[in-house]
């Protein structure tokens, strides 16, 4: 089935300092994604309230940088930062870096500061800033309601479920206290066939039941259409307290997660990406408790520092976490009476390996003692196998492992 929208990445080549950007597709109308029916008196009333979420979200910058893949990044002073606009973060500035997990090594892969499309320029945010994607109209209009703007649909993480239309290949292990996990994964460019469908790749920290006391914390790369208004990978992170009813969001469109690096923007493009038979970048990410303050970090790569998420804004994780779960995740909305053919990772199988199927390496667990341990016990799961599937393995040099995901509808996969 072909894409019924039209935004794709744009193709960014150097060559010797030079920078060619291939033209961008027009941005598929959010008329057909926007209730047009609408009386004059409703319009201006949902007006508004764009408007004043776009208030909200888009604070005073001290510089701007136009990304060449048409995002708009704002350096806005740490302390003015939308986190800040908690009641219980009011007037505070963002905390000190916490010790890092016993046995945490740093990558030795390509991993850079420059890894998304906003800083191929060479421009950067200055130190006391932050580097946020301003969220515009046409954002907010692809969303289903602006109050649903920036989260995920309240179903996202049953994994016993078949009607929720979200559909995993994850690798996980549960029944202990976790206080952090790390992984390194690599990232594509999966196809998305629908607007309103994703594809994503992620570490899930979780706590509390699969019913609506649900906590989780989330970091990875995905494509969302309907989120970002393009096809490009993203590096993002997501909080729910309450299994993604009325908290949390993802990235920093809502009052929570606290960023305090000024190199990394949260929901910018990540470049470059896997090819197949090709090279392969992978991203290494870690989250784990602050022993002394109890909040949780996410550190990306080689040792960047990107934020914390308050505990406060927890019940089960402000304790521990009870499982943690490693994969790829996509949405089916069968918008043609049959399984999307949105891809999952590169859009083969594991059983393709190297250099063909996406991976996750380097599983690792934070124990109680603030220790970087191996996993015990790794249990892995495809819900629909014969649509995206995953095969799990363990050696000297990428320890706990898997490959994972598919192309979505095939013979075997109707």
């Amino acid at each position: 089935m072909a894409s019924s929208y039209s935004n794709p990445c744009p193709i960014i080549v150097f060559f010797v300092g030079f920078l060619f950007l291939a033209p961008i597709s027009p941005a598929f109308s959010s008329s057909s994604l926007v209730n047009t029916t609408l009386r004059p008196g409703e319009e201006l009333l949902k007006f508004r309230r764009i408007r004043a979420h776009l208030k909200r979200l888009n604070k005073p910058s001290l510089k701007t940088i136009q990304s060449p893949d048409g995002d708009i990044i704002d350096c806005v002073p740490s302390h003015l930062q939308p986190a800040f606009d908690h009641p219980m973060l009011k007037g505070q500035k963002p905390l000190d870096p916490p010790e890092r997990p016993k046995g945490h090594k740093n990558p030795s892969g390509i991993m850079e500061e420059s890894f998304q499309r906003w800083r191929m320029s060479g421009e950067s945010c200055p130190e006391g800033t932050v580097p946020i994607k301003r969220t515009k109209e046409e954002d907010i209009l692809r969303a289903s309601s602006v109050r649903r703007f920036g989260r995920k649909p309240a179903t996202s993480l049953r994994r016993d479920s078949t009607s929720s239309g979200h559909e995993h290949a994850v690798g996980y292990v549960m029944g202990d206290q976790y206080y952090g996990a790390k992984a390194s994964l690599n990232v594509w460019a999966p196809k998305v066939t629908s607007p309103s469908e994703f594809s994503l790749s992620q570490i899930w920290v979780i706590s509390g039941s699969f019913g609506d006391d649900l906590n989780t914390i989330e970091a990875g790369w995905q494509i969302s259409p309907q989120l970002y208004g393009d096809d490009c990978p993203r590096f993002f992170t997501y909080w729910t307290t309450d299994a993604y009813q009325a908290t949390g969001c993802y990235n920093l469109l809502c009052s929570g997660f606290v960023q305090t690096n000024n190199k990394i923007a949260i929901g910018a493009a990540i470049s470059p990406t896997s090819s197949y038979t090709g090279g392969q970048f992978d991203i290494s990410l870690l989250v784990w408790k602050d022993p002394k303050h109890g909040n949780w970090w996410l550190e990306f790569g080689s040792g960047l520092l990107v934020g914390y998420w308050p505990s406060f804004l927890f019940s089960h994780l402000a304790e521990h976490a009870s499982m943690v779960q490693f994969g790829g995740e996509i949405v089916n909305t069968r918008t043609s009476g049959f399984h999307t053919s949105t891809q999952m990772g590169s859009g083969h199988f594991a059983g393709e390996g190297f250099g063909r199927a996406s991976y996750f390496r380097n599983m690792q667990v934070v124990d109680w003692d603030n220790s970087l341990v191996p996993l015990t016990n790794l249990r892995v799961l495809a819900d629909h196998p014969n649509c995206y599937d995953i095969q799990g393995g363990i050696n000297a040099v990428w320890g706990n492992y898997f490959y994972y995901g598919g192309p979505g509808r095939n013979v075997r996969c109707p």
